[in-house]
């Protein structure tokens, strides 16, 4: 690793081959997965059909560029927009990209209706959005943007869930609203029941968008294909990547036809978004999802998982106070360092990941088993057993 920019704090653990929701080491180690590359492994490992598909294009054509029509991006917008309320689509190859996609096609909408000034984003407190110099605007966190001359006009910062102080901050300069159904790396953080469902009312009224990050919470991480359709909402634009791909990677902005008026010739593009590979991977890992049943196990599994964990927590109060999310989307809120609860998973085999707050995140592939389930509970129970001894 001496060649590789220090810019992870990466931990001295690798591995050689995945199967479903494990991951093994050279030396034949075994680890539960409930991490999926951070919410991306939506099918788990070495998924055969993913496999199959890849295998077969990747014999054909992999990349030719958006110079020329690709017929699996184009039956891939196609399968997006049918299971979504979007019309438009723009591929490009990371949740990063999808996001500045996004905030491109918010401004670039009113500037095509007449009017210049529109360029304000309100944008969350605790929001994550990316690490480009855009996306870190947008989000929430000072340490990111510390030396990177990173400009933050034009995003205005609002209370995450606060609708009646959110409609304070919106003013002729507004264009659009920016927000994640459900903060991922904010801390697993939901807001209150109705809250999208005001803001759609909110910049409806102001004739603004509503911009959703759904890159955490997208294809099935929830038990609905997009977070929002808990709420039965339409938002103007959506960024989604992570589980899109099922581990290829792949990013999309998924608009109305209304909303995407501005993304003309020449406006934007990419290089690699939605080429042959990716896009061919993308289209079988939504379809999975949506015909194997994978998001009614989302939902079971998801509800076996908070029940269990609320159980522990009331058995080691001390140690872990409870969990917030939504499907396999899934919080512990922690008493303890977050980060030495994760280590110490981790050395019984389970792998997790940290989030704001001092949460801990569980995102398991979304075709676990309900014996899955029953191992990750016991992981968590043995290793929280020996940390209150301790």
């Amino acid at each position: 690793m001496y060649n590789i920019m220090p810019t992870y704090g990466r931990i001295e653990l690798s591995f050689e081959r995945g199967d479903g929701p494990w991951l093994f080491t050279e030396e034949g180690h075994k680890y539960l997965d409930f991490v999926s590359g951070i919410a991306v492994n939506t099918l788990g490992h070495s998924n055969k059909e993913l496999i199959n598909i890849l295998s077969e294009q990747s014999k054909k054509v992999w990349h030719t560029s958006n110079l020329y029509e690709i017929k699996p991006q184009s039956e891939l917008a196609e399968t997006i927009c049918k299971n979504s309320f979007g019309e438009s689509v723009f591929f490009c190859n990371s949740g990063a990209e999808s996001l500045e996609g996004t905030i491109k096609l918010c401004r670039r909408f009113h500037f095509n209706n007449g009017d210049k000034n529109k360029t304000d984003i309100l944008v969350c407190s605790s929001a994550f959005h990316g690490r480009t110099l855009g996306t870190l605007a947008a989000g929430d966190n000072e340490n990111h943007r510390q030396g990177f001359g990173v400009n933050t006009s034009g995003f205005i910062r609002v209370p995450f869930g606060d609708i009646e102080k959110i409609s304070k901050f919106i003013n002729k300069n507004t264009a659009a609203i920016l927000v994640e159904p459900i903060q991922g790396e904010g801390g697993i953080k939901i807001a209150p029941e109705g809250f999208l469902k005001n803001l759609r009312n909110l910049c409806s009224e102001n004739q603004i968008l509503l911009a959703l990050d759904e890159v955490q919470t997208g294809i099935g991480r929830t038990g609905k294909l997009f977070a929002h359709q808990w709420e039965e909402i339409v938002p103007d634009v959506m960024a989604i990547a992570k589980g899109l791909g099922g581990g290829f990677p792949i990013g999309a902005v998924v608009a109305t036809n209304k909303a995407a008026s501005g993304m003309t010739p020449g406006t934007h593009g990419s290089t690699f978004g939605g080429n042959f590979l990716a896009s061919c991977v993308a289209k079988s890992v939504i379809n999975q999802v949506l015909k194997n049943k994978v998001l009614d196990n989302v939902i079971n599994l998801g509800d076996k998982l908070f029940k269990g964990i609320n159980l522990l927590s009331l058995k080691y109060p001390k140690l872990i106070k409870g969990v917030r999310g939504k499907g396999l989307m899934i919080g512990i809120i922690c008493n303890i360092n977050n980060a030495e609860l994760c280590s110490n998973l981790r050395n019984e085999g389970l792998l997790s990941v940290p989030a704001g707050d001092n949460v801990l995140r569980l995102l398991p592939p979304l075709n676990i088993t309900a014996e899955h389930a029953d191992i990750c509970l016991k992981i968590l129970e043995k290793t929280l057993k020996k940390l209150e001894v301790n």
